[in-house]
């Protein structure tokens, strides 16, 4: 029997007070329904259905436009047996369906497995005991187990307010059963809506067979539906991805002040302090050190790397041995080669930095190429956009570069070439020659300085 999915996204999410689908707040950097459908993929379903409603569906497609989604759109939000009912034309009556929901990122590819596994040709829900169950469906069972109707949290009498058993939503069974029952859901509740769980009272009223699986992850089966649920769960998965990266080997000076919303890979001896964001793709070499307040996106890092406190660096590459900050900024499309080092408040755009070469305060480098053993002196910056383009500064193999210098691009800095510090250089300066450009400095005899008025 192959699996199809449905993945119910319509939720607008009003608690959270934002323009934004509730499926689409992000949880460790990812959309929660990306969470949801990655999850999904793992059990190479035949079909995934997403029923979305009209608000917000252009965004969703958009956010999956490579991949092979089924849309369904929920025109009116009359609760979750309707809003299955509108997927249900496109699931084949000879495959089996798990329901999920577009709201619970970090259900459990073991959990869904044993679900699906167990007993493929019944009715299976996924149930979980909490300590305050307030707001979740109960469990009602009689006195042999077994499950007899699932009541919401609005509909319960003060006996099954008691239970604290309560339904996860997620469930799975053949299609055929689900063809047959979803119809018979009536609106007979305080909410008027057609509910999902109605099916399970349907079914035992009828002697069908039915059987829950219980999980003691509770984080598993957490839905969000406001801004304090989705800090809480955001917390708990990057505590847990923070112990699996300890286990690995990596070092992590506080795991409760560690956050990676992406993807990470790390050589031996690499150790993180606190307070550090890791985004998209990050790679890390051997003996790597990344200290406090550090933002690293989509960045490639070599061996024996210091990275100083304070430093963000993003889409580039860094080579082995360098050291990078503190307070230093690497902007997209940098390259920074081996033993190279730049500095405090240093900014590079688009740069390329030379084996052994140094810049090390206060500059902006952009649209550069630095060979190599060049030194950048303090206050240097190149002068890349002209209000129209941008140009490219080149200094070559060797070039001493002053401080507080300007380099007026397109220009070249020859080989071994100095660069007498103030100069503001316009025309390309030869190689092994020291160039100067600057005025010559005056004292202006009966000049005063100006005084506070009163």
């Amino acid at each position: 029997m192959n699996l199809e999915v449905v993945i119910l996204a319509a939720g607008q999410g009003k608690r959270m007070k934002s323009r934004i689908p509730k499926v689409l707040h992000k949880v460790g950097g990812k959309p929660m329904l990306e969470h949801v459908v990655e999850t999904v993929r793992e059990l190479s379903p035949k079909k995934i259905h997403v029923v979305c409603s009209e608000v917000g569906e252009d965004d969703l497609r958009q956010l999956f436009a490579d991949q092979d989604i089924n849309w369904v759109v929920q025109k009116k939000r009359l609760g979750t047996a309707d809003a299955v009912s509108q997927a249900v034309p496109y699931l084949s009556s000879k495959n089996q369906v798990l329901i999920l929901y577009g709201d619970v990122p970090l259900i459990r590819k073991d959990i869904l497995i044993e679900l699906i596994e167990s007993k493929p040709s019944e009715f299976a829900l996924i149930t979980a005991e909490l300590n305050d169950p307030y707001g979740f469906g109960r469990i009602v069972r009689n006195n042999n187990r077994q499950i007899m109707a699932i009541v919401e949290d609005k509909d319960c009498s003060r006996a099954q307010r008691e239970i604290n058993e309560i339904n996860t939503g997620i469930m799975a069974m053949p299609v055929k059963l689900l063809i047959e029952y979803l119809p018979m859901v009536k609106p007979n509740n305080a909410q008027k809506e057609y509910y999902l769980t109605d099916l399970v009272s349907l079914l035992v009223a009828d002697g069908r067979p039915m059987h829950s699986v219980l999980t003691n992850d509770i984080y598993a089966i957490q839905g969000i539906n406001d801004r304090a649920q989705l800090a809480e769960l955001e917390r708990y998965y990057q505590k847990r991805q923070a112990g699996f990266l300890m286990q690995q080997g990596l070092g992590l000076s506080d795991p409760n002040r560690f956050d990676l919303r992406g993807s990470l890979r790390f050589g031996r001896d690499c150790q993180c302090d606190c307070n550090i964001i890791l985004e998209g793709e990050v790679k890390l070499g051997d003996n790597v050190s990344v200290g406090s307040n550090v933002v690293l996106r989509n960045v490639t890092i070599g061996n024996n790397v210091r990275v100083l406190a304070n430093t963000i660096i993003e889409d580039s590459v860094i080579g082995d041995d360098c050291v990078i900050g503190p307070f230093a900024r690497i902007r997209p499309d940098s390259d920074i080669k081996n033993q190279a080092k730049i500095g405090n408040f240093v900014e590079l755009k688009k740069t390329e930095v030379g084996k052994g070469s140094k810049v090390n305060h206060l500059s902006y480098i952009g649209d550069s190429i630095i060979g190599e053993n060049v030194n950048i002196g303090a206050g240097t910056i190149t002068c890349n956009y002209d209000g129209v383009n941008k140009n490219q500064t080149i200094v070559q193999d060797g070039a001493f570069v002053g401080s507080n210098c300007q380099l007026v691009a397109p220009v070249t800095i020859g080989k071994n070439a100095t660069i007498a510090a103030g100069s503001t250089v316009t025309d390309d300066a030869p190689e092994g020659k020291l160039t100067i450009a600057r005025s010559k400095q005056m004292t202006v005899e009966r000049w005063q300085r100006p005084k506070k008025r009163k």
